[in-house]
C-alpha cells in the first residue's frame, strides 16, 4: 500500500507482555523483510492475569509504561492476544478505518474487523476468505540462549546417567485437570519407563505448576532423580533451556503447546502426557463438535456439517472460537512428532515444519493489495 510518494507500508507490531506471544508477532515482522515499528502496550496490574472485557480501547492499559500511540497511524498492525489486539482495534478507529488488522491467534469477536486471522492448530475458527489456518504455531526455541545454557551447564549434565530424560511440567488450563491425582498417574507412567531404561530423570516445573502437583511430583521420585522448581527471576539455577540442549529425550504435559513445539522442532524424541478432561456436558459437546469440525475440514466426511454447524453457532455467538490443545498432540502424532507417554519414543531426528513462509507470502499478498 504506498502512496503518492511511493513510500512503502507503514506496519506496527502492536505486542504486550507475553514473551511467547511477542516472539511470534517479531518472527513474522522480521521475515516480510520490510520497514516496521514496534508499539509494546503493557496492561494495568490488576489486568496482568484478569481479563479485560473486550471491545477497542485503551482502558485496560498502563499508559505510562507503554509506547506512544498516536499518529500518524499505520498502514498495516501486526498484534497477537486480548490486550494487544484491543489496542489494535482502537487504533483502527481513530485511523477512521484505514489501519488494517493481522491478528495471530484467535479473534474474541468481530472477525469481520481483521484484514487477515492466521490461526494456529489449537484454535477452533470457522473457515472464512480472511483466516489463514496453521498446523503449529510459529514460536521456536531459542538457539543462542540454548547454546549459552548447553556451555554453563554441560558439566554438570556429564556426570549425569544417559539416557537424561527432561519432564517439563506445565499446569492446569480449561478444559483440562492437572491435580496431584494427574500428577500421581504422570510419574507411574514415567517411572515406569525409566525402570525399562535406566538412566536420569531431570524433572522442571513452570510458573504455571500447582503447589499440590509439585508436592504428588517430589514424593513419587524415582530413584536419582532431579527436580527443579519454578521461581521467579531464577534464570540461573532454571535448567529448562540446558535440557533443550543436552537431554536425550523429552515428556511433556499436554497442556504446554510452547514447551511441546521447542521439543518438536529440535528434533528430539518427545512424549506426551495429555492431562484428564474436567467433567461437564458443555466442555464434552464441544469437544466432540471441535474434532468433528477437524475431521471434516481435513475433507475426511463427505457430508462436512460440523464445518457449517461450527459457523452457525459461532455467528450465533454460542459456539465462540474455542481452543482444542489436542489438535496440536494429534498433528505431532501424525507426523511422527511425537508419541502419547507410554508408547516406545521415536527415534527423533525429525523436525516440525516452517510455515513461516506461508505466513509471509499471503501477507505480502494483502500488503500488495492495498
Amino acid at each position: 500500500m504506498n502512496d503518492s510518494n511511493n513510500r512503502p507500508p507503514r506496519i506496527w507490531l502492536v505486542i504486550g507482555d507475553k514473551l511467547g506471544d511477542n516472539a511470534q508477532v517479531e518472527i513474522i515482522g522480521e521475515a516480510l523483510g520490510l520497514p516496521f515499528e514496534v508499539r509494546r502496550v503493557l496492561p494495568k496490574p490488576q489486568f496482568v492475569l484478569g481479563k479485560p472485557g473486550f471491545k477497542p480501547s485503551l482502558y485496560h492499559l498502563d499508559l505510562e509504561r507503554s509506547d506512544k500511540l498516536e499518529p500518524p497511524w499505520p498502514d498495516f498492525i501486526l498484534t497477537i492476544g486480548r490486550r494487544p489486539s484491543m489496542a489494535a482495534l482502537w487504533i483502527q478507529e481513530q485511523s477512521q478505518g484505514h489501519s488494517r488488522i493481522i491478528l495471530l491467534g484467535r479473534p474474541k469477536k468481530w472477525i469481520d474487523r481483521f484484514a487477515l486471522v492466521i490461526v494456529p492448530g489449537q484454535y477452533q475458527v470457522p473457515q472464512r476468505d480472511n483466516v489463514l489456518q496453521l498446523n503449529l504455531p510459529l514460536m521456536r526455541p531459542n538457539e543462542a540462549a540454548i547454546d549459552g545454557a548447553v556451555a554453563r551447564w554441560k558439566q554438570r549434565f556429564d556426570t549425569l546417567e544417559r539416557p537424561i530424560t527432561g519432564l517439563f511440567v506445565g499446569g492446569q488450563t480449561k478444559p483440562f485437570r492437572f491435580d496431584a491425582a494427574a500428577a500421581s498417574e504422570l510419574m507411574q507412567k514415567t517411572s515406569r519407563i525409566m525402570t525399562q531404561s535406566g538412566g536420569t530423570l531431570y524433572v522442571s516445573t513452570s510458573r504455571r505448576t500447582p503447589p499440590e502437583v509439585v508436592a504428588a511430583l517430589q514424593d513419587q521420585l524415582p530413584a536419582n532423580a532431579i527436580l527443579y522448581r519454578w521461581k521467579a527471576d531464577d534464570s540461573e539455577n532454571n535448567p529448562y533451556l540446558a535440557l533443550l540442549g543436552l537431554a536425550d529425550r523429552f515428556i511433556v504435559t499436554g497442556d504446554s503447546i510452547s514447551m511441546m513445539i521447542e521439543v518438536a522442532r529440535r528434533g528430539k524424541p518427545l512424549a506426551i502426557f495429555a492431562l484428564p478432561y474436567q467433567q461437564g456436558l458443555v466442555a464434552q459437546c464441544r469437544r466432540m463438535l471441535a474434532r468433528a469440525n477437524r475431521a471434516d475440514g481435513a475433507g475426511n466426511s463427505a457430508r462436512r456439517w460440523a464445518p457449517r454447524l461450527f459457523a452457525a453457532l459461532s455467528r450465533a455467538g454460542l459456539g465462540g472460537y474455542s481452543r482444542d490443545l489436542t489438535a496440536i498432540h494429534d498433528f505431532l502424532y501424525e507426523q511422527k512428532l511425537a508419541v502419547a507417554l507410554g508408547s516406545a519414543f521415536l527415534p527423533g531426528g525429525n523436525t516440525a515444519g516452517d510455515e513461516l513462509q506461508r505466513v509471509v507470502g499471503r501477507l505480502r499478498q494483502l500488503i500488495d493489495s492495498g
